[in-house]
This record gives C-alpha cells, sequence and structure tokens, in this order.
C-alpha cells in the first residue's frame, strides 16, 4: 500500500495506492475518484468498533455514522482518491502500538486496517470546550489520515500547552488537557473573543489546524442567502 498527499495547502487530497488483498478504510462520503477495480464496502463499523451503536458513539462525535472500505477486484493494483468536505491541509500521521490518537470532531478522515477506530466520550469536559462531546480514538500499529481546516502545525509538547479548542486537530493519549479560560477571567476570556481553550501537559504530540471551522461558518452564515 502506498499513500501518497496530492497538492498542499487549502486543497489537499489523498492518493491511496492499494495492490491485491489489501484494504483501507475512510469516513463514508470521502472518495472522489477511484480506479474501476476498487470495491466499496459502506457499513456502520471498522476494525474495532462495534456495528449501529459504535456508528451512533461517532455521530456524537460529530463524525459520518459510516465507514467505506476499499479494496481491489482482480490482481491488478488500484487506487482511491480522498478528500475531505472543506478546505485544508490533510496529513499521513504515523500511528505506533505504544499510544493511541484522539481526534477531534470531522479530523479523523481514513486508516489502514491495522489501525482499530474507537469513540471515546469526554465526560463533562465535552459540554464546556464548545466541541464535540467525544473524540474518535485511534490505536494499534499502521497510518491514520487527518484533515484541517487551514494549515497544520506539529508540535511537541514537553511540558504544557494551551491550544484554543477549535484548533485542534489531534493528539496522543499520553496528553492530558483540562478546560480553561483564555484571560484571566471568564468574562474577560469572553469580551476578547478568545472563549475557551485546552491546557495540555504531559510529552506528546499535538497537530493543531491555522483556522477555525467553527468561527469561520459565524462569518459566513450572515452573508448566506435564506433558506426558501
Amino acid at each position: 500500500m502506498h499513500i501518497e498527499t496530492v497538492g498542499t495547502g487549502a486543497f489537499a487530497s489523498v492518493l491511496v495506492r492499494l495492490e491485491p488483498g489489501e484494504q483501507f478504510v475512510s469516513e463514508s462520503g470521502a472518495m472522489f475518484r477511484a480506479s474501476t477495480n476498487i470495491d466499496i464496502d459502506v457499513t456502520t463499523r471498522s476494525r474495532g468498533s462495534g456495528g449501529l451503536l459504535a456508528g451512533l458513539k461517532r455521530l456524537l462525535a460529530s463524525e459520518n455514522f459510516f465507514f467505506s472500505t476499499y479494496s481491489v477486484t482482480d490482481n491488478r493494483p488500484g487506487e482511491v482518491g480522498l478528500a475531505p468536505t472543506h478546505a485544508g491541509e490533510v496529513r499521513v500521521v504515523p500511528v505506533t502500538g505504544d499510544v493511541a490518537w484522539l481526534c477531534t470532531g470531522g479530523s479523523y478522515l481514513g486508516s489502514t486496517p491495522g489501525l482499530q477506530v474507537d469513540t471515546q466520550f469526554q465526560g463533562l469536559k465535552g459540554f464546556f470546550t464548545g466541541e464535540s462531546v467525544s473524540f474518535v480514538r485511534v490505536s494499534g500499529a499502521g497510518q491514520m489520515l487527518v484533515a484541517a481546516f487551514g494549515r497544520i502545525v506539529e508540535i511537541d509538547v514537553e511540558d504544557a500547552l494551551t491550544v484554543d479548542t477549535g484548533h485542534v486537530v489531534a493528539f496522543q493519549e499520553s496528553l492530558k488537557y483540562e478546560v480553561g479560560k483564555a484571560g484571566g477571567s471568564w468574562l474577560q476570556s469572553w469580551l476578547a473573543g478568545e472563549g475557551i481553550v485546552l491546557h495540555f501537559s504531559g510529552r506528546g504530540q499535538i497537530l493543531v489546524q491555522s483556522h477555525n471551522l467553527g468561527e469561520f461558518g459565524k462569518e459566513l452564515g450572515p452573508h448566506l442567502p435564506a433558506k426558501g
């Protein structure tokens, strides 16, 4: 299997080349082209997930209810083109068996079969972050695709880091986080437009996006025509 990122910046996509016997899993609806010898199996589960219940849990995490599994139908190589719905960078992330990754809502795009995809409830934290109440947890060994709104920046955290909730793409589970305010008080944070942040601590990697999709939606919404 070969995974190639096509393009850079706002309109990146991914081309996955499969050999006979290989499979790749993505969020349903991510495919924009495929060779004629590619079979697409759409289900509510991938490896490590629990069918219908897992699909419902993914909806809480702002993810697609379905997965698409791609494989070749003959003895020739095949290829699948994948892209996120919104404009932004796509990153291939190596996942090792020693630490899992947690993806925020909508950032998980796809993965190799060696990875298990599940949903992890944030508890009460999720209600205060302004984000989804669940994370998509990706564990095992393989390659994962994540998508961002804007540019992805990879940061190695060795002690502590504060990130606005709308800019977190994914982070390693070795990192702990707490919900907090950006300013000296909740009122100052609200007046400054900063809102709620996540205070990360420990050691691990975090991927952040340069732009905030939620804030962009608030700016764009008033300029859209009213629904008939």
